[in-house]
């Protein structure tokens, strides 16, 4: 009698199949079910099986070809963590364990602290997108006073209380356009109106003399005009810190009673206060909710890795059970049993596929496919240089 309890013999039913997997990850599933009989007499076949006896049965060969289908899942989880993990922050993070399962989808740019999502805070801090108000306000200045509360001291288009925060979008503090120094004030007036208008220029506009002169004149002249305005004659600018106003240069008695006016978003009213991102948020890659995939959702590429990494399990697990005994007893001698180099090839084989599906994984990523994009529209371009253009004559 063998020395080994269990030995192999081929499965003949899928029902043979459920419960008898260390987590039950794909019990429900009935392509796992089928296939396991055939990865199973696979393996079996490519061991040695009938001429070789294989000494465990087929419930640890249907543990092999569970924990191949779970590392293939695991391994295409890594790699949408990598190119998707900016697409998660900040959504409900929804994994309920190892006996969940779930088809691998496409992932869209919506999440909850996605691109779309702060863009929508970007634009509307510039007054482009968003569903907040932006309201205006005003200060009286005083005389060689420089800083402002603005909860005491601003006159607002809305209720400001001590506890809102505001952001100041803009200060009106601006001088005249600069097309309004040079340009003749007179030149709109009696004889000329209607061939301004003609031109558009309206109620400013050049004197006559400047209608036929390049507009990189105007450009010029307007763009000497406001740099020596900025630097002769800075206008005000202004710093704010919790609610206080810094205004500069500090206004001067004859300023006194002037206004500037301004305009400004409730803190809390442009950002959503409301949606939590901690509580029960995708954070980093221990809560993004990625479940194991479905076999049934595997086309036959990860089938073969999986078929393939179910061998070398199977290699790695008869070498250690072979590896018990180090030879058997015959009647005229004793055999040396293999398991040590079972289990050499058997791991070997493993991180061989492993290295082969990382790298393959790499090189369909984001970051690699908008590389070879690149290289494909350089060489494109570098074709379309060299190409000699057709010679019209007419």
């Amino acid at each position: 009698m063998s020395k080994f309890n269990f030995i192999y013999e081929d499965p003949t039913s899928a029902l043979q199949v459920t419960g008898s997997t260390p987590h039950g990850i794909y019990d429900t599933d009935s392509e796992f079910q089928t296939d396991s009989l055939t990865v199973c007499k696979y393996v079996a076949r490519k061991l040695g099986h009938p001429v070789m006896q294989l000494e465990f049965n087929s419930g640890s060969m249907y543990a092999c070809f569970e924990e191949a289908v779970s590392e293939y899942s695991q391994q295409i989880n890594h790699y949408n963590t990598k190119n998707w993990m900016w697409e998660h922050y900040g959504n409900t993070a929804t994994e309920t364990g190892m006996s969940s399962t779930g088809s691998h989808q496409a992932e869209t740019p919506n999440g909850g602290m996605s691109l779309f999502t702060l863009s929508e805070q970007y634009g509307q801090a510039v007054n482009l997108g968003g569903n907040a108000t932006m309201f205006t306000g005003s200060i009286t200045l005083t005389g060689s006073q420089q800083v402002y509360d603005l909860t005491n001291e601003g006159n607002f288009e809305s209720s400001v209380t001590g506890t809102d925060r505001l952001e100041i979008q803009r200060v009106f503090n601006h001088g005249p356009a600069a097309i309004s120094k040079f340009y003749d004030p007179f030149a709109g007036t009696y004889d000329n109106i209607e061939m301004l208008d003609a031109f558009g220029f309206g109620n400013v506009s050049p004197a006559v003399s400047y209608i036929m002169r390049p507009i990189s004149y105007d450009l010029a002249r307007a763009n000497a005009i406001e740099t020596n305005d900025l630097i002769r004659k800075s206008a005000y600018s202004f710093e704010l810190v919790n609610n206080k106003m810094r205004i500069f240069p500090r206004p001067e008695e004859a300023d006194a009673g002037n206004k500037i006016h301004f305009q400004y978003f409730k803190r809390d009213e442009r950002i959503d206060v409301t949606q939590s991102y901690t509580s029960n948020k995708v954070s980093d890659p221990s809560n993004i909710p990625y479940k194991f995939i479905t076999y049934n959702g595997i086309n036959s590429m990860g089938r073969n890795w999986i078929r393939k990494y179910t061998i070398a399990l199977s290699k790695e697990l008869l070498g250690i059970i072979r590896s018990k005994y180090a030879s058997l007893p015959l009647p005229n001698g004793e055999v040396s049993m293999d398991g040590e180099a079972l289990k050499a090839e058997g791991r070997e084989e493993k991180a061989n596929l492993l290295e082969e599906l990382s790298l393959f994984l790499e090189a369909v990523g984001k970051k690699e496919q908008a590389i070879t994009e690149q290289e494909v529209a350089n060489a494109q371009q570098e074709v379309l240089n060299k190409a000699p253009l057709k010679i019209y004559i007419g």
